[in-house]
């Protein structure tokens, strides 16, 4: 690995110093984390730490523990994510009973299949960096629920979710009461997150679909500005069984003026968001035209990127996250920020580089080709498609030199599992397969079914418990000194990586 250049504002006389220090300390560590490690540390020292507290933990005091689950289960005993009514007729009806929140700001929205969380919290990091005050909207949560609402970079305090909950709670069961259905677990977490930013207030709102774009309970707002992550096949049976067909229903995000950027895309899902942006007279930008990744290189704990925004050029971005993925959505979430402020359109100019070097050395993403342990190092990531999977392949591949990787994969029954499968095959030894502990999990003897289609017989072991799975791709990872560079790769969906984290002591 090359280690990353320090920028301008850099003393010179202290990282290398700093650099060997923190190596010296890791010497009981697996030697190639210890680097990794080091690295990333003494570049978030020169950028600043990241803001707030990325994975909340539960509440410590005990009555705002047990409030918060009284509302998770209140939460719980509505309609789940998975179980959708194509129409945003009963968010707009509580909308209009709140007063419409969600108009109080002007908001950034995102859809895609892939990389939207990832992307929302660099778009949240930037905005920051301009003093802007920010509310974002994310899904699915990795451990904590209060996650999914995050005011200026920092998830949502229990009490205050707990508080919000309460003060929409008359409003929505008013709702409840006149709707042929009731509103379902994400539709009132949506109305909570729009309550929530026009309470704090915030400036700018950075809103995530759950799912599609034109019927998604996030799409009532007017956003000044669409984003279009990656579109590939996944929840096929909602949004259609093209890229095409899901891209019109993602294309619902893309309002009359907007600016839509749009990210690398299939050519017949392009078509579609650009006839949209035609039909509502939104201004497009696309990557590999009008932005995009410059150059790259894999750096210490990380990647060094020059990047093509709207305004010009921006050399020497550290990103403390691994993949070409993630480089493609920080030129996506660059660009974004910059048409949020009128550049490229209305105004020639380019943004401030230090505030846009600090932004993005300070980015995290949990559970996203995320190191949670050494020797034998843990890594997870929430891949749950293929398209998602053969992006954490690529970049476990190019950041990490493991002799041997075992996987340990827990999906969702409702997931195109082979196709997953297919893209991790030619990086793992070895596979154990589990399950998480929700009713979505796909049982782990029919995922082993699958696995040993795709790996081999003698390549497949099954765990039912995810504890065990954890405990038996450790022990062959550290089965005996040849393999003592091997490694694990937890994946197969958010949920599963968020259990291994707090089994991990992440949590």
């Amino acid at each position: 690995m090359s280690e990353p250049r320090p920028s301008d504002r850099h003393d010179a006389s202290q990282p290398d110093d700093t650099f060997e220090e923190i190596v010296g300390e890791e010497t009981q560590r697996d030697p190639d984390l210890a680097v990794i490690e080091a690295g990333s540390r003494t570049l978030r020292t020169y950028a600043g730490s990241p803001q707030g507290e990325a994975v909340p933990a539960r509440p410590t005091d005990p009555e705002t523990d047990q409030a918060l689950r009284a509302v998770e289960q209140e939460l719980a005993g509505r309609w789940g994510e998975t179980k959708l009514e194509p129409s945003v007729t009963r968010i707009a009806a509580l909308m209009d009973v709140l007063g419409e929140p969600q108009r109080a700001y002007p908001s950034i929205h995102i859809t895609g299949t892939n990389g939207k969380t990832s992307t929302a919290r660099m778009i949240e990091a930037l905005l920051n960096a301009f003093e802007l005050r920010t509310g974002r909207y994310t899904s699915p949560h990795v451990q904590s629920i209060t996650e999914r609402i995050s005011l200026d970079g920092s998830p949502i305090e229990p009490e205050r979710f707990i508080e919000t909950y309460e003060d929409i709670k008359p409003y929505v069961e008013m709702v409840d009461a006149q709707q042929p259905y009731r509103l379902s677990f994400f539709e009132v977490l949506t109305g909570m997150a729009y309550a929530a930013f026009a309470d704090a207030p915030v400036d700018v709102a950075v809103v995530e679909v759950g799912m599609g774009g034109t019927w998604d309970a996030t799409n009532v707002i007017d956003s000044t500005v669409a984003v279009i992550t990656p579109i590939s096949l996944d929840h096929t049976d909602r949004l259609g069984t093209t890229p095409a067909e899901i891209a019109g229903e993602k294309s619902g995000v893309i309002k009359q003026g907007a600016t839509v950027i749009l990210a690398q895309q299939p050519v017949d899902a392009a078509q579609v968001m650009l006839k949209k942006a035609v039909e509502v007279d939104a201004t497009v930008a696309r990557e590999g035209m009008e932005f995009g990744v410059t150059s790259r290189e894999v750096a210490v704990g990380g990647q060094l990127l020059t990047l093509r925004g709207l305004g010009g050029e921006y050399e020497d971005i550290f990103l403390p996250l691994y993949g070409a993925h993630q480089a493609h959505n920080a030129a996506v979430a660059l660009s974004a920020v910059e048409a949020f402020f009128g550049i490229g359109a209305e105004q020639a100019r380019s943004l401030d580089i230090d505030a846009i070097r600090k932004a993005f050395a300070a980015v995290i993403s949990p559970g996203r080709l995320e190191v949670v342990r050494s020797s034998p190092t843990v890594v997870l990531d929430a891949a749950h498609n293929p398209a998602g999977a053969r992006a954490a392949a690529d970049g476990i591949s190019e950041a990490f030199s493991f002799s041997r990787l075992i996987g340990v994969v827990g999906t969702s029954g409702d997931k195109d599992v082979r196709g997953l499968l297919e893209a991790f095959e030619p990086i793992f030894a070895e596979v154990v397969v589990t399950q998480n502990s929700t009713d979505r999990a796909m049982d782990a003897d029919e995922l082993a079914a699958i696995a040993v289609e795709v790996f081999g017989d003698d390549r497949v072991q099954v765990e039912p418990r995810l504890d065990d799975a954890l405990e038996a791709a450790i022990t062959l990872a550290e089965e005996d000194d040849e393999y003592a560079g091997a490694g694990v790769l937890v994946t197969g969906s958010v949920i599963t990586v968020g259990e291994a984290r707090l089994l991990l002591g992440r949590g």
